[in-house]
Parts: C-alpha cells; structure tokens; sequence
C-alpha cells in the first residue's frame, strides 16, 4: 500500500538540514534513520515516532496525541502513529520528529 507523500514533503522540509538522516523502504512505507537507528516514518496517512520510551508512548496514547503503532495485531512498544489529521502546522510536525531524532541520536551508531 501506498504511504501519504505529503507527509514525505513536510518531513523533507523539516528535515532538510539534519546530517546522517536516510530513508528506506519499510512496513510498506518510509522509514527515516539516523546513523543507522529508526526515528520515524511514514504509514498509509500516518507519522509513526520512534519515543524509546513506553511509557512516553503511552502518555501519548492516552491523552489522544497519537495511537498505537499497531500494523501487526501487536503494537510496537516506545513507537506511536500520529495520524495526518492532527499534523495541520509545520510545527505539528517538528515537534513529533525532534522527539523521534532525540531518541534515535542517543543510540549507538549502526
């Protein structure tokens, strides 16, 4: 299935300065690495965060931000998926992918 390229273009603004950053076909969509550790991506007409941490990933479930990152029957612990709808302004979205290079950029390199 297709993922959302306007999502794809908002990432790439947001983005275009960040060093390391690449991208690579995943999940049936895009996915966005720094050195060599997923950040996050793109899913049919969502943004899915890479947190790290379940409990932030919960907190963002629970007061509505984001779901699950759930294609599988099983969702992806420390991920969310932020659907389109709630990414209205440029912003929207550099808050959602600074959490994601935060916690991919504390990793070790790959």
């Amino acid at each position: 299935m297709a993922y959302d390229k306007e999502i794809e273009k908002e990432i790439e603004k947001v983005c275009a300065g960040v060093s390391g950053l690449t991208s690579k076909r995943m999940f049936g969509g895009v996915c966005y690495l720094s050195a060599g550790n997923m950040a996050f991506g793109i899913y049919k007409e969502n943004l899915i965060v890479r947190l790290g941490s379940e409990s932030e990933a919960t907190d963002c479930i629970k007061s509505g931000q984001a779901r699950a990152f759930d294609i599988t029957g099983r969702a992806m612990k420390g991920w969310v998926m932020v659907p389109k709808s709630k990414l209205v302004k440029p912003d929207d979205y550099k808050r959602w992918l600074d959490r994601g290079l935060k916690f991919a950029q504390s990793l070790p390199k790959k």
